[in-house]
């Protein structure tokens, strides 16, 4: 199983930032990328920079029948379709997709490390997949998602909310 999160922090020329989430998931479904899950969305204060806009993040839970390195290629691809250009660390973006995990297979190289090498310590990334893969084991710390989020620090478990609304596309 693979493990996407998919976050936007700015509207775009396609709409808000849960327009750009659908969007960034319908291309992702064009890109043979076959998705099982989603979670709903969660909204976060923007980090480090909390004067930013708040981000909305949704877990993606799919298969890919190509390795990694192709993935990522068509993530950036769809970063790019949906207005993302590379600007400071950090700043606000209309669509940001990291590959959290990829079949618990370790990758890295100079462009890609998988599992994401922080993972671990984002509310935004542990909540989502705590709803959608309640047995998920980090590849590398051998630590199971209810103790990641227990690990997270009091301000990290409240400054979340799980929203009621979800990705408007059937699967």
């Amino acid at each position: 199983m693979i493990h996407l999160n998919i976050g936007s922090n700015l509207n775009s020329r396609f709409g808000s930032r849960s327009d750009n989430i659908t969007l960034a998931i319908d291309l992702l479904l064009s890109a043979k990328v076959k998705i099982k899950k989603i979670s709903n969305y969660y909204e976060t204060p923007s980090y480090p920079n909390k004067s930013f806009p708040n981000y909305l993040n949704v877990g993606v839970l799919c298969f890919f029948n190509e390795n990694p390195e192709i993935l990522f290629k068509i993530i950036k691809s769809i970063e790019k379709k949906i207005g993302r250009f590379k600007t400071i660390k950090n700043a606000p973006r209309v669509c940001d997709i990291d590959i959290i995990d990829y079949n618990s297979d370790i990758v890295k190289k100079d462009f890609i490390t998988i599992p994401h090498s922080r993972c671990h310590m984002r509310n935004f990334v542990l909540y989502p997949i705590e709803q959608i893969d309640p047995n998920w084991i980090h590849p590398v710390l051998k630590q199971n998602i209810n103790y990641l989020i227990k690990k997270l620090d009091f301000k990290s478990r409240i400054e979340i909310t799980r929203l009621s609304k979800n990705v408007n596309i059937k699967l």
